[in-house]
C-alpha cells in the first residue's frame, strides 16, 4: 500500500493553504467569532492523554460555554457516564481542541487551547441549571480560533430532515450492550427503563 510518510510528499499531494485560510486563523475570540459560540447548543471536545485520545459531546442550551473574555472560556460539566475520559486527559495534557456546531449553519468554528478543572464553589455555582451544578468547570485559555467551511456538512447533508435516520433503524442501547457483554444482560429492561433514568439524570 503506497502511503504518505512525510511533509514533502503532502505538500505534494495537497499543495498549500490559500490565502483565506491563513487569514481566519486568530489567537483569540475575535467578535466576528463570538455569534458562533453564544448560538452553539452543542460542541465536541478533544484531548489527549497517556490513555490516548478522546472525543465527547458537549450540549446544552445555545451559550452553555460562556466566553469570558477574549482569551477564556468556561465549559462546565455537566452529568454523564462517569468515565471522565476527557478530564482524565487533561489532568497530564492540558490541550484541548473544540468544534461548535450550529443546527442550520454548514460552518462551524474550531477552538484550540489549554483548559484546566476548576472546582472553586462559586464557579459552580455559577453554572447552575435546572437546579444542579456541575461537578468541575473547564477554564480554557484560548491559543487559536478559526471557521471551518461548509463543504463537510453541505456534503453530509447534515441538517438535511429528508436523510436524517429513525432511530429505531440502529441497534438500540441495550441492544448493543447485551451484544457486547459476555454476562447475561437484559437488554430489553436496560431500553424500557432508560427514558425515565434520562429524566432524572440529564442533570
Amino acid at each position: 500500500m503506497k502511503t504518505v510518510t512525510d511533509v514533502e510528499a503532502l505538500e505534494r499531494l495537497y499543495g498549500f493553504p490559500t490565502k483565506p485560510s491563513v487569514l481566519k486563523v486568530v489567537d483569540h475570540i475575535h467578535p466576528a467569532y463570538r455569534p458562533f459560540i453564544e448560538a452553539s447548543p452543542f460542541a465536541v471536545l478533544a484531548t489527549s492523554g497517556p490513555e490516548g485520545l478522546d472525543v465527547s459531546p458537549r450540549g446544552d442550551p445555545a451559550g452553555f460555554i460562556v466566553i469570558e473574555d477574549a482569551h477564556t472560556l468556561l465549559l462546565p460539566d455537566r452529568r454523564g457516564n462517569n468515565r471522565a475520559d476527557s478530564l482524565r486527559n487533561i489532568l497530564t495534557d492540558p490541550r484541548v481542541a473544540l468544534i461548535f456546531l450550529v443546527p442550520g449553519v454548514n460552518e462551524t468554528l474550531r477552538v484550540n487551547g489549554r483548559a484546566s478543572i476548576v472546582i472553586e464553589p462559586a464557579m459552580l455555582e455559577r453554572f447552575t441549571f435546572e437546579g444542579k451544578q456541575p461537578r468541575s468547570v473547564l477554564h480554557i485559555a484560548v491559543e487559536s480560533v478559526f471557521f471551518q467551511c461548509s463543504r463537510s456538512l453541505i456534503r453530509s447533508e447534515l441538517w438535511n430532515p429528508a436523510r436524517h435516520v429513525p432511530r429505531t433503524a440502529l441497534p438500540s442501547n441495550g441492544a448493543m450492550l447485551a451484544a457486547i457483554s459476555q454476562d447475561p444482560f437484559d437488554g430489553d429492561e436496560y431500553d424500557r427503563e432508560l427514558p425515565a433514568r434520562l429524566k432524572t439524570t440529564l442533570y
